[in-house]
């Protein structure tokens, strides 16, 4: 029988991971350098773009789209300028392309404005995470996962990506009420999980959904599962 919210404190969040980790492995450092400056200063713009390109498509394809946008065009303001049905047809692979390449657009113009004519995300590094979150949020089409995987991914910004495995998961374990949405479920985690393990508890959830916490018919016989998960199956 899982755990319920209320009980979820930084122990019981420790001993979870602790767990996971037993089950799967460790998670190695993310490679997040902490400043779009520090390295390539429009990094953090292309993790964007690629984030939007992922949403609601599997891994595979997001790469193909990604590489055929990066390809196609020299920069991200020839991507701004492109034709809309033109960028639309390059990242067509992505599905959703016509909305996605609105988004793109938009999100290249926001930095752009921000900046005062560079594409560059390193602002947001000097931002606290909640302020970071809004702005990025603030664009027609940005949510709450697609901000939180730049941010922690590219930043180190205690922020959770929940994606459908993270709130599946969390759900059937009890960390975030079965009711809550997909961004009550981001509200949630970022503050029950200790900023050092956002990262490690990202991974490990999505691996645990993956491996044995599946939607359908999922492989309960695990010790993790046997002692936080409260799904029909366990």
């Amino acid at each position: 029988m899982s755990t319920r919210s209320a009980d979820w404190d930084e122990a019981a969040v420790r001993d979870l991971h602790a767990e996971l980790v037993e089950l799967h492995g460790a998670v190695g450092a993310s490679d997040a350098h902490g400043a779009d400056s520090d390295a390539d200063p429009g990094e953090g713009v292309r993790q964007l773009l690629t984030t939007i390109l992922s949403q609601n498509v599997a891994d595979a394809n997001t790469d193909r789209a990604a590489e055929s946008l990066f390809s196609r065009y020299d920069d991200f303001a020839a991507i701004e300028s492109a034709p809309t049905d033109e960028l639309a047809e390059t990242i067509r692979v992505a599905g959703l392309a016509d909305t996605k390449a609105t988004r793109i657009q938009r999100a290249l113009a926001a930095i752009r404005e921000e900046t005062g004519g560079a594409y560059s995300l390193a602002f947001l590094d000097a931002m606290g995470t909640e302020e970071a979150k809004e702005w990025l949020t603030e664009i027609k089409g940005v949510g709450p996962k697609t901000a939180s995987v730049v941010l922690n991914f590219h930043f180190g910004k205690p922020t959770m990506a929940v994606d459908t495995h993270v709130e599946r998961v969390s759900k059937r374990f009890g960390l975030v009420p079965e009711s809550a949405s997909n961004a009550r479920a981001h509200d949630v985690l970022d503050a029950t999980i200790p900023d050092e393990l956002t990262y490690p508890m990202h991974v490990l959830l999505i691996e645990h959904g993956r491996t044995h916490c599946s939607a359908r018919g999922p492989d309960c016989d695990n010790p993790v599962c046997e002692r936080y998960c409260d799904c029909e199956w366990c």
